[in-house]
């Protein structure tokens, strides 16, 4: 009698209702992370090159071009 008021638990379409689930969750959690990579690492980078060469002066490579450093340019 206490096993007819149970209700049965859902077995088909389990697996495809909890993939489905969890395959929207790690796409949201990858883009939350691209995404803080991109602003928090590579945007302050890229910011960080473009001000060093923006300053970079020619006289810094000429003493290095005399210095021998350079192979390529004499």
């Amino acid at each position: 009698m206490a096993s007819s008021s149970l209700t049965k638990p859902q077995m088909r379409g389990l697996l495809a209702k909890r993939l489905r689930f969890h395959i929207v969750g790690a796409f949201i959690v990858s883009l939350g992370v691209a995404a803080f990579y991109k602003f928090a690492e590579a945007e302050p980078r890229k910011k960080a090159y473009a001000d060093f060469y923006r300053n970079y002066s020619i006289k810094d490579f000429e003493e290095m071009r005399k210095a021998g450093i350079f192979q390529s340019a004499k």
